[in-house]
C-alpha cells in the first residue's frame, strides 16, 4: 500500500511538470519550397520565373546546380560590356555570388513581384545536356527610382540532370541588346 502511494506521488508530481504534454513543433532548418521539383527541364523554367515573382532566394538558387550533387560548378559569363564595366563578374562568380546578388535585388525592391519574361525560347540536346536559349525581359521595381528597373538581353543556358534527378542550370551566358540594359549589368550592380 505504501509503495502504490509512493508510486502516485511521483506520477503526480511529473504531472504537473507536463511531462507527457506535446510540444509545439521544431521550425525545419532548411527552407522549404512550395515549387515542384525539376525533373523536367521546362520545370526547371518555370521555377526560375516563379523564384523571382515570389522573391525566394532557395527556390531561386535551386535552379542552379551546386557542385555538392553534380560534377557541374555553376558558371556565370556576363556580357562583354558588363565584364567590362563590373570587376565582380569576372572574379570567380559562382553560387554565392548568385545568392547575395538575388538577395540585394530582393531587399532593394518594392512590395510587388519582379517579372522574367523569357520568349522565343528553344531547347536542344547536346549529349547529356540540353541548351536552352531564350529573350529575356526583366523588371525589377525598386523602391529607388534612379535605378533602372528594366533588363533585356538574350541567354544560353546549359542544363543537366544532377545526382538527384532534378535539372539545373550549370552555365549561364548573358548577351546585352543594343540600347538596353542586361541582366549582366543588374547583377554587377547589386554583386558584394
Amino acid at each position: 500500500m505504501k509503495a502504490a502511494l509512493f508510486i502516485s506521488i511521483i506520477l503526480f508530481s511529473f504531472y504537473g511538470c507536463d511531462i507527457f504534454s506535446t510540444r509545439d513543433a521544431e521550425e525545419p532548418t532548411q527552407p522549404r519550397s512550395n515549387l515542384p521539383q525539376a525533373f523536367e527541364r521546362e520545370t526547371l523554367i518555370d521555377n526560375l520565373i516563379l523564384s523571382h515573382r515570389d522573391k525566394t532566394v532557395f527556390d531561386y538558387l535551386n535552379c542552379l546546380s551546386d557542385s555538392q550533387f553534380s560534377m557541374k560548378s555553376f558558371i556565370f559569363f556576363a556580357s562583354s560590356e558588363a565584364a567590362s564595366q563590373y570587376p565582380a563578374l569576372n572574379d570567380n562568380w559562382n553560387l554565392k555570388s548568385e545568392e547575395n546578388f538575388f538577395k540585394n535585388i530582393v531587399s532593394a525592391s518594392k512590395e510587388i513581384p519582379i517579372t522574367l519574361i523569357l520568349s522565343n525560347s528553344d531547347f536542344s540536346q547536346q549529349g547529356d545536356s540540353v541548351i536552352y536559349t531564350a529573350r529575356y525581359s526583366l523588371t525589377v521595381p525598386f523602391t529607388d527610382t534612379t535605378i533602372t528597373q528594366n533588363y533585356q538581353g538574350d541567354l544560353i543556358f546549359h542544363m543537366k540532370i544532377d545526382n538527384n534527378n532534378i535539372w539545373k542550370i550549370y552555365f549561364w551566358q548573358d548577351f546585352k541588346n543594343v540600347n538596353s540594359n542586361s541582366w549582366s549589368e543588374l547583377k554587377g550592380r547589386f554583386a558584394d
